[in-house]
């Protein structure tokens, strides 16, 4: 296994606060000879932002190695260890085993097995364990300043700035996002919050192994499925789709804002914000909030509308009808769409009809083609009769080519943002789509 140095990981300001640590190093260093006991507090480098120790959520006795704010007056857990092996009393011990690896023992267990044990592979000697201002807790080697485990790679229910989350297609690390059970209880919940990097990667909420939210796709600035991804003055964004890895890292320009995103138990993805003066977490973001954010929620070859009050959210994508009239009717729109009946779509003076603002379907069966323009991704989608629909695979610049060979799951419309889908459809729909469309340039241009 490869290791990375710290500086592969680390900004050159969180570097300088690992090299230079403070005058008070016991405080945020666990060593082989100096463990940290139930009651003792670790405290962050550098501004001293994050604080690790044992504590007990609410309501219970059952004690856990957390991370969490050191600053703010609401104690808010970001990270947890055993969250699954809770200790039943005070006794627990956090150490450095002789093989370098952050062990976790009670006082009744210690020539057992671990509670919780880091697990880093390749043991080393001279490793000792550092929380920094990031929040993230690191194993580093320091004859060879290389971290051999950091928790940012093991997420808990948080992210925090300059966490990633995603997929090494090296090594197979994958960090996501796992709910709580419940607020009161850190064990592994079964909400996931993950990139799928199948296809053209996504990222998606899960339950279990059904997707509740598909967040969608990469546009070059923002998910498909978050119209409000915008850049902003609070937040950097560093999304990585190579050989190496598919990523997604945020930043925050000011490091005096606190933030984090966490995937609550409700099945909501919220992003906070932390207002001292009101000393209180502010929600600024939540996800998903409509029926059409909802997976499928039209079936196949549809697209969900939830902007017209007086009709069905559910319509059938140009060239599609409704699989079933009467569930259609009885607005179940679970059936999907299928395509028109006695049309030919190969070689019959077939087009592309334009759906604008739209979240563009599940991209993990799509076809793609990097560094070409719309013009080149319509021609090959026309020539490839199988091909149902394209669009570009970057919303801004227009590059890149995403095609559809099958059916389309998933497409649900924006009022302002999304991307222009194009379908395939025959040449006597495409006909009377463009007769009506100058039907009404006629009638309203005046």
């Amino acid at each position: 296994m490869k290791f990375l140095s710290a500086k592969e990981f680390l900004t050159p300001f969180l570097l300088l606060t690992l090299l230079y640590p403070s005058s008070h190093s016991l405080h945020n260093t666990i060593t082989t000879g100096h463990p940290i006991k139930d009651g003792d507090v670790l405290v962050s480098d550098g501004l001293g932002n994050f604080a690790l120790g044992f504590f007990s959520p609410s309501n219970s006795t059952s004690r856990y190695v957390g991370i969490w704010y050191n600053k703010i007056s609401e104690q808010t857990v970001l990270w947890v260890a055993n969250r699954d092996a809770p200790l039943n009393d005070t006794s627990g011990v956090l150490s450095m085993d002789n093989h370098g690896n952050l062990v976790l023992h009670s006082n009744n267990t210690r020539n057992l097995d671990p509670v919780w044990s880091s697990n880093a592979s390749m043991p080393s000697t001279n490793v000792s364990a550092k929380l920094l201002d990031t929040g993230n807790l690191v194993l580093i080697q320091a004859d060879k300043n290389v971290f051999r485990w950091q928790s940012f790679d093991y997420p808990s229910n948080t992210m925090l700035p300059f966490m990633k989350l995603g997929f090494n297609r090296q090594t197979g690390l994958d960090r996501f996002l796992t709910s709580w059970k419940s607020a009161v209880d850190p064990g592994t919940g079964n909400l996931t919050y993950k990139i799928d990097p199948t296809g053209f990667p996504q990222l998606f909420l899960y339950r279990g192994d059904a997707p509740l939210w598909r967040v969608g796709s990469w546009t070059g600035q923002r998910w498909s499925g978050v119209p409000e991804m915008t850049p902003n003055f609070i937040f950097t964004v560093s999304y990585v789709n190579d050989e190496k890895e598919v990523s997604i890292m945020y930043g925050v320009k000011d490091p005096t804002v606190f933030s984090r995103m966490v995937l609550e138990e409700t099945g909501h993805v919220t992003r906070f914000t932390w207002q001292g003066r009101e000393r209180r977490w502010f929600s600024i973001w939540d996800a998903p909030k409509e029926e059409c954010d909802n997976f499928r929620r039209c079936g196949s070859n549809a697209n969900c509308d939830p902007y017209h009050a007086d009709k069905f959210e559910c319509e059938c994508l140009p060239g599609f009808e409704p699989r079933s009239e009467r569930e259609w009717f009885l607005r179940d729109g679970s059936g999907g769409c299928v395509r028109k009946s006695n049309v030919s779509t190969c070689g019959s003076g077939e087009g592309f009809v334009e759906v604008t603002h739209v979240k563009v379907p599940d991209t993990s069966k799509a076809r793609v083609v990097a560094m070409i323009g719309m013009r080149e991704c319509r021609e090959r989608c026309l020539k490839d009769c199988t091909c149902v629909a394209y669009t570009s695979a970057n919303e801004s610049s227009e590059s890149g080519c995403l095609t559809w060979h099958g059916d389309m799951e998933d497409t649900r419309t924006y009022t302002q943002a999304g991307q222009s889908l194009y379908v395939r459809v025959d040449a006597l729909e495409l006909g009377m789509l463009i007769l009506k469309s100058v039907i009404f340039f006629f009638f309203f241009s005046e």
